[in-house]
């Protein structure tokens, strides 16, 4: 028609980002070619999200309003012509979300303009984006402090067969971030298999979760960073840094429908091994004076688990008891080691270990720090008095006899196992008293007379 020259918004100082709780204001300007008759001219400022299933819809199947306030400009009337300017106010309430565009969804601020004009005339319509910023303090989310670690193992299986297992260790300096901070990631793997691992990589991942009866997930990789491989039987470590470029904020207050989250996600291209470490991506970043106050430190052992390290005192010996076990002398204390001796106790054997040591195959992995464990006779134990182990033994001969603290010999229990009353210390013989004849036995040349 020609009548409408120029029909647009502007926001005072041209400014474009805003926070909650904020006032936006601005003008609408509408220029004429001729004079235009018009019912109203309305303007209006709203806030929604909408989420769809499919990439880059606008059809939403699922909306959530923040905010929608219109007011009208000028009434039923006719505009002359010329250029023609109308201010305009608005309240942006303190709980609305951060603005986000994503695949799926989006969190939309806008102001519309509209001139409704009579019947059979074209109306005409304008309107203007703005981004609104909702800060999220790092130093108020919950257990922020510290960093941030994990690790798994998996087990390397080439053509079918298990040739071992990979160990991979992680862990983040910090467990929230702001964009232009550096994460420090640190790696740790090692190889306890014959074959040579992959490639490590370290990435930024972004995962953005629609909440729609059914769930849609949307996982990209903001950046990532990668290492070289692991030989056979060889330990790495590995220290590298993601630069955190500019990324929406991890949290969406507000906002029921869109849920973002970030971690580093650590892994090998062979075997695949992977894990991950949480952090949070925020405006305002973590205090090192808070962090350096509030980072866990090691707590003294409570008192309860000190008295249970602590060995109990010997206790009066209950006369119940006495009646039906042996009293039995206290064990000798044992000879002290050098340093340098390698000795362990025998024990039971890991669970990872165990199919090796019921087969009775010695298990050495080259570590001599590593404590090895195999089945063991109960006889390699040293004797401890009371011991019994009910074995049908033979003995070729006479053995020595194990003896108490008092040079004595140490109490047995009968050999049935039966213990009624208390079994008496035994005594050596009294051979003085012995039946047998005492004199010396006959000489070689009485026994050739004879």
């Amino acid at each position: 028609m020609g009548k409408l020259q120029a029909f647009q918004i502007a926001f005072d100082k041209n400014k474009d980002v805003y926070s909650p709780g904020e006032s936006i204001t601005g003008t609408v300007t509408i220029k004429l070619g001729q004079q235009l008759l018009c019912k109203a001219i309305k303007v209006n400022c709203n806030g929604f999200c909408g989420i769809t299933n499919k990439v880059n819809d606008l059809a939403w199947m699922m909306e959530e309003q923040y905010f929608n306030s219109t007011f009208s400009l000028a009434d039923k009337g006719t505009l002359k012509e010329g250029e023609h300017t109308f201010p305009f106010k608005f309240l942006i309430p303190a709980s609305a979300p951060t603005s986000f565009e994503g695949s799926y969804g989006r969190i939309i601020y806008r102001v519309r303009a509209f001139i409704d004009t009579p019947r059979f005339a074209k109306d005409y319509s304008t309107e203007k984006p703005f981004f609104l910023l909702s800060l999220l303090n790092l130093n108020e989310l919950p257990d922020i402090w510290g960093t941030c670690s994990s690790a798994v193992t998996q087990q390397f299986t080439y053509m079918l067969m298990k040739t071992g297992t990979v160990v991979l260790k992680a862990q983040t300096d910090m467990k929230g971030y702001t964009p232009g901070q550096v994460i420090q990631v640190i790696v740790g793997i090692h190889n306890e298999s014959g074959k040579t691992t992959g490639n490590m990589a370290a990435s930024l991942m972004q995962r953005v979760t629609y909440e729609m009866k059914r769930p849609t997930y949307d996982v990209k990789m903001i950046a990532e960073v990668e290492g070289g491989v692991v030989k056979a039987g060889k330990e790495v470590e590995w220290k590298e840094q993601i630069i955190v470029p500019p990324i929406p904020q991890s949290s969406l207050a507000g906002c029921e429908l869109i849920k973002i989250d970030y971690y580093v996600k650590v892994s090998l291209k062979s075997p695949d091994v992977t894990l991950t470490l949480p952090i949070h991506i925020g405006n305002i970043s973590l205090d090192k004076k808070k962090q350096s106050h509030n980072s866990p430190k090691t707590a003294a052992p409570p008192p309860s688990a000190a008295a249970e390290d602590t060995p109990a005192p010997a206790s009066t010996t209950d006369t119940s008891t006495s009646a039906t076990a042996p009293t039995l002398p206290p064990r000798p204390a044992p000879k002290p080691r050098s340093k340098t001796s390698s000795y362990n106790s025998p024990s039971a054997p890991p669970a990872e270990y165990s199919e090796g040591a019921e087969g009775g195959t010695q298990m050495y992995d080259g570590f001599p720090n590593k404590r090895q464990s195999q089945l063991v006779s109960p006889n390699a134990f040293s004797y401890a008095p009371g011991l019994f182990f009910a074995q049908n033994q033979q003995h070729n001969g006479p053995g020595p006899v194990p003896c108490g603290p008092t040079g004595m010999p140490a109490p047995y229990p009968p050999g049935n196992g039966a213990i009624s009353v208390p079994t008496p210390l035994l005594l050596p013989p009294a051979y003085d008293i012995s039946p047998y004849p005492q004199d010396a036995p006959p000489s070689y040349d009485e026994t050739c007379n004879t």
